[in-house]
């Protein structure tokens, strides 16, 4: 493989930088390799995640979905949420040894730890690096539960080790899947597989007999929200076998919301004043909007014959630790059992069960 230096240098130091590189295979893509000193992220206390921990292999996503609530993570090393965040990439090359060595200290209480809370463990570095088995490996042999949630069909090619870490410890598996329109998927996520190629590998996790949720997110108003779109969602993860969906509105964080609404004005300028009206100064749909979209996304979750939400980072599974009846709420990720309001040029409806948004 020909690499050459990128032709920029990295904006900062990164700590613990070996070298950014560039290569053909990845064009337009500068991956800045670094030894990291530790894997484990503790989620802050504020955070109303119902998991602990975290291992985020990379900062930086090829996928360069313009959407991604992490772009402004990004800002962190000096680098900027929008063509930064999708073209410089950080790759922690000792994330699996230096896991590993966290992992087996007697203070480890082997809580249930996350991957693709941030960005995608499977986008097209792992390609090239190959993480991914040491991070599995270490989560398996020690003892730990984890879950992994991705668009990255190269999942696939750990699907054995998977199944092999299954048989040790609980795990869950989750793609991320919001829409079935192929031209609508390539230009929001350009650097993602396909809609149809996403399904498929719903179905070879589920023919290895492992369970696979889907999280539908984002649903973006006018765009994918129509009963139409939902449905056909709906039945399509339905014959692809998931067990289980989760949907929720477009979140506009600080960061992404520019970079989205750019996109918006290129490639819907008719809907930049709507969405300048629902989504106001804040990150969230207004309540009535979420409300309502929860309703449709249960009707269709009905229709399909899903009882069960697909949130796959749920340490549920880990009874020692919760114990029946004792999750934590993830507040800002469930709606409650209100009735929909009906915001402007939205129809009424019924009550609705929680879903994730």
């Amino acid at each position: 493989m020909t690499e050459q230096a990128p032709a920029t240098a990295p904006l900062l130091p990164l700590a613990g930088l070996v070298k950014s590189v560039q290569t053909p295979e990845f064009a337009g893509i500068t991956f800045h390799e670094v030894l990291s000193k530790s894997a484990l992220n503790k989620v802050p206390p504020s955070s109303t995640m119902p998991f602990e921990w975290t291992v985020n292999p990379y900062r930086g996503c090829s996928h360069a979905c313009v959407y991604c609530f992490a772009r402004k993570s990004h800002t962190y090393l000096d680098f900027d949420p929008g063509v930064d965040f999708d073209s410089q990439v950080v790759v922690k090359v000792n994330v699996a040894q230096v896991l590993r060595k966290e992992l087996f200290k007697p203070s480890w209480g082997r809580h249930h730890v996350a991957l693709g809370t941030n960005t995608d463990p499977y986008q097209r570095a792992e390609g090239r690096y190959g993480l991914m088995p040491g991070i599995i490996s270490a989560l398996a042999d020690s003892g730990t539960p984890f879950s992994i949630l991705t668009k990255g069909t190269l999942l696939a090619r750990d699907i054995p080790l998977l199944r092999r870490a299954a048989a040790d410890v609980s795990i869950g598996m989750g793609i991320s899947l919001a829409l079935l329109d192929e031209d609508l998927a390539q230009r929001l996520e350009p650097g993602t597989p396909s809609p149809k190629a996403r399904l498929a590998l719903i179905s070879k996790l589920r023919d290895a007999g492992l369970p696979c949720g889907v999280m539908a997110m984002p649903i973006l108003p006018w765009l994918t929200d129509s009963d139409e779109a939902l449905d056909q969602l709906f039945a399509a993860l339905a014959r692809a076998g998931a067990t289980g969906v989760s949907a929720g509105a477009l979140y506009l964080r600080p960061g992404t919301r520019e970079w989205f609404m750019q996109w918006l004005a290129r490639e819907h300028p008719a809907l930049v004043g709507r969405y300048r009206r629902l989504y106001g100064t804040g990150a969230y749909a207004p309540k009535e909007y979420r409300q309502w979209l929860a309703a449709k996304v249960n009707e269709a979750r009905a229709r399909n014959g899903f009882s069960a939400q697909g949130f796959v980072h749920d340490p549920r599974q880990d009874e020692a630790r919760y114990p029946s009846g004792s999750m934590p709420e993830a507040s800002n990720f469930r709606i409650g059992h209100e009735k929909a309001g009906t915001p402007e040029g939205i129809p009424a409806s019924a009550a609705f069960s929680p879903t994730l948004f």
